[in-house]
């Protein structure tokens, strides 16, 4: 099985339960049950780790919306737009190994940021991934297609 190099995380972020914004983190550990540390952990496993690409950040920009990262509840921000990939499509992204579970649907929570944005993002927002092998992401790791 070969691997082939798509991209790299930009930027990885938690929930902590009680705060409304995401922290940033340096690394995440991620298992079986999601992402270490995440006030999702172990709720839903095919909604474990979100995934979002820059590209859905650059779309509001060019719609005159301004947003920081983490504002589409993503844990991890990567440069490679994975939306037109389908499900179950594998990626290596530091020592884990993810799987796409499925993509996001509208989600009206968006409306807070911008009432344009579910609208604007409704097929860009993020995948939603399963962790299919233990391991911990860092900053700046290489995405694998794998």
């Amino acid at each position: 099985m070969s691997n082939i190099k798509v991209g790299n995380v930009l930027e990885l972020f938690i929930s902590v339960s009680g705060k409304s914004k995401r922290e940033n983190q340096l690394s995440l550990s991620l298992d079986s049950n999601g992402v270490l540390g995440d006030k999702f952990y172990g709720k839903n496993i095919e909604r474990s780790v979100l995934i979002t690409s820059k590209h859905s950040y650059d779309l509001a920009t060019k719609n005159a919306i301004e947003m920081q990262h983490s504002d589409l509840g993503e844990n991890i921000l990567i440069d490679y737009n994975p939306y037109q990939l389908p499900t179950n499509s594998k990626f290596k992204i530091g020592d884990a190994i993810l799987e796409i579970s499925h993509h996001c649907t509208l989600c009206k929570s968006l409306v807070k940021v911008d009432r344009r944005l579910p609208k604007l993002l409704k097929d860009d927002r993020g995948i939603f991934a399963k962790v299919i092998q233990d391991g911990e992401i860092k900053k700046g790791d290489d995405i694998y297609i794998i």
